[in-house]
């Protein structure tokens, strides 16, 4: 789908939008004709996105809303619905990363995780996904990592947050499915994408598992969820991820250390603060 395309999606509301692949798909989907409503912690990032998308001639609006408070999420959620009438796309990327190895992550970096990445969730999808239903229309995407299919050295929260991330979307399109609903889901498992929440990360073979571009991350998503596709992998590789789950253990484990999956964290640094996707 070129871009500049007209989205089929009337409405769409994107936590994390303040900055990273979250601004992006803002800009995109406003420039393609939907009202789009940005969520983020950060109010003052999220407004200068959505005056960005609308001195570009689209319509977008924004919300100061923290993802992890229930009541802020339900009083955020009405607004929107209140200001855009219609919401077909909810785009889960709100994100955040501590990048410590566990011994070294505080409790409260742990539960901050867990809350963001994990919880964050279920809280806006369920504001959401009653009106989707009723209507028997929409696409719910989540924003998951790669990290999500294997486990990382010295992402032990962030790792663990984003595989059930995974198990999230996967089972609500399992319910979706048994209920015969046309809701969608859209999972997203990116290896690290240069937006400056990794900002340090190494890889041992860029040809395969290159840092990717957030501009072609966002793409991709755009597309996918126009071209109805359910899994955005990228790079290709990591859609081998759940085949090598057939593996004996150590061999896992050995085909992780020639790849030096685990050494791609030895010089992270990641953003200051590392709070945005």
């Amino acid at each position: 789908m070129a871009r500049g395309t007209p989205l089929r999606w009337a409405g769409v509301v994107i936590t994390g939008a303040g900055s990273g692949i979250g601004r992006l798909l803002m800009l995109d989907c406003a420039a393609r004709g939907a009202r789009v409503v940005g969520w983020d912690k950060d109010g003052e990032a999220v407004e200068a996105v959505a005056a960005e998308a609308r001195a570009a001639g689209g319509r977008a609006w924004a919300y100061a809303v923290d993802v992890t408070d229930r009541d802020q999420v339900a009083k955020a959620a009405a607004w929107t619905k209140e200001t855009i009438e219609r919401v077909d796309v909810v785009v889960n990327n709100a994100g955040v990363v501590t990048g410590h190895r566990l011994i070294e992550a505080s409790d409260d970096e742990i539960e901050r995780t867990f809350a963001v990445n994990t919880l964050a969730l279920f809280w806006v999808t369920k504001a959401f996904l009653p009106d989707l239903l009723e209507r028997n229309h929409g696409c719910i995407v989540t924003v998951a990592s790669a990290a999500g299919l294997m486990g990382v050295a010295r992402l032990t929260d962030y790792s663990a947050s984003k595989f059930a991330a995974v198990g999230f979307t996967e089972s609500l399109r399992a319910e979706l499915r048994a209920a015969k609903s046309a809701v969608r889901t859209v999972t997203v498992t990116p290896y690290y994408i240069d937006t400056g929440m990794f900002d340090g990360v190494r890889t041992k073979f860029p040809l395969v598992l290159p840092i990717l571009q957030p501009q072609d991350v966002a793409d991709r998503i755009v597309a996918a969820i126009e071209g109805g596709k359910g899994w955005v992998a990228m790079p290709p590789l990591v859609r081998m991820l759940p085949a090598m789950r057939i593996l004996p253990v150590r061999l896992f484990d050995a085909v992780a250390e020639f790849f030096g999956v685990n050494r791609t964290m030895d010089h992270f640094t990641g953003r200051l603060p590392a709070d945005k996707d």
